[in-house]
Parts: C-alpha cells; sequence; structure tokens
C-alpha cells in the first residue's frame, strides 16, 4: 500500500491500492445535483481521475484549477475531481471560480471511489491526493499517489499520459 502522511503525520489508507495495468474499479459518487454516476457512465473517453482532500484549500483548488484549464486542451479526456466534500460546496465552489471543464464529484456519501481506489484516510475521512489516468477501456496507465497530502502532484506526468492516449 502506498505510505502518505497528511501535514507529516503517517495516515492509514483504506480500501485497495490501484496500480498500472489494472482495470480500474467501479464506483458510485454524487453529482452536484445528488444524481448518482458511476465509472462506466462516461463510455469510451480517456479520463483523469483527479483526487484532492478538500476542495476549497489552497493546494485542492490550485489542482482543480490546473486540470480545468488543461481540460480544454484535451480533445475526448474527461477529468473528473472527486473529493468528500458535500455536493452543495463543491457546486458553490466551481461556481465561484468558474470551474466548467473539470466534473467535480463527492464521494462523501458511501466512500465507494475512495475505498474502490485505496485513498481514503482514515483518521480523517477524507481521500488522499492522487491522479489517475484512465484508457478507453478504463485500463490503468498512470497512478500517482502524492506522498504528502499537502503536496502538489505530478501535473505534467498525468497529463502527458493522457495526452499520449489520444
Amino acid at each position: 500500500m502506498a505510505k502518505v502522511t497528511f501535514k507529516n503525520e503517517p495516515v492509514t489508507l483504506i480500501g485497495e491500492e490501484v496500480k498500472v495495468g489494472q482495470t480500474a474499479p467501479d464506483f458510485t459518487v454524487l453529482r452536484n445535483d445528488l444524481s448518482e454516476v458511476k465509472l462506466s457512465d462516461y463510455g469510451d473517453k480517456v479520463k483523469i481521475i483527479s483526487v484532492v482532500p478538500s476542495i476549497d484549500t489552497g493546494v485542492c483548488a490550485a489542482q482543480t484549477r490546473t486540470f480545468n484549464e488543461e481540460a480544454s486542451k484535451i480533445p475526448n479526456v474527461k477529468i473528473l475531481t472527486i473529493s468528500c466534500d458535500l455536493p452543495f460546496a463543491q457546486k458553490r465552489w466551481c461556481a465561484a471560480e468558474g470551474i466548467e471543464n473539470v466534473e467535480v464529484l463527492s464521494d462523501h456519501r458511501d466512500l465507494s471511489f475512495g475505498t474502490a481506489f485505496g485513498t481514503v484516510m482514515k483518521e480523517l475521512r477524507l481521500l488522499a491526493r492522487s491522479v489517475f489516468v484512465l484508457d478507453q477501456n478504463n485500463k490503468v496507465v498512470y497512478v500517482e499517489y502524492v506522498s504528502e497530502g499537502t503536496n502538489h502532484p505530478d501535473y505534467e506526468a498525468s497529463i502527458k499520459a493522457a495526452k499520449e492516449l489520444q
């Protein structure tokens, strides 16, 4: 399992660690209107899944804005940002920030995504910062569990992995 700290304190990740080469596990999360959406609903698009502990904190906001800017530059790529924030807070934040190219989703209800991808920080009931890139068939081609939760992910590496699938 990936070793992760949050504010330099070790955290326990719950769920199965996802590895390059495997088929991504399906999950159910909530859209900002409280409707359910599953990974399988995104069909045959390349997907970048950007995972953040809380959307309205500095690094998480920067991560979401960075992927929002990049999303419009990559054809046939769906970028999802997933956190445990309430859907209402996510909707308000996205409207205030002008986020239109990333779909922001909530795993707050039952941690379906976090458990399936091994990102639930047991001690905090938040998701560990991570990035996953999936091909058109949901095969995992890139994984990054950020070792310190307050650090940025490697944006260039994940975006490069998605572009290489074009």
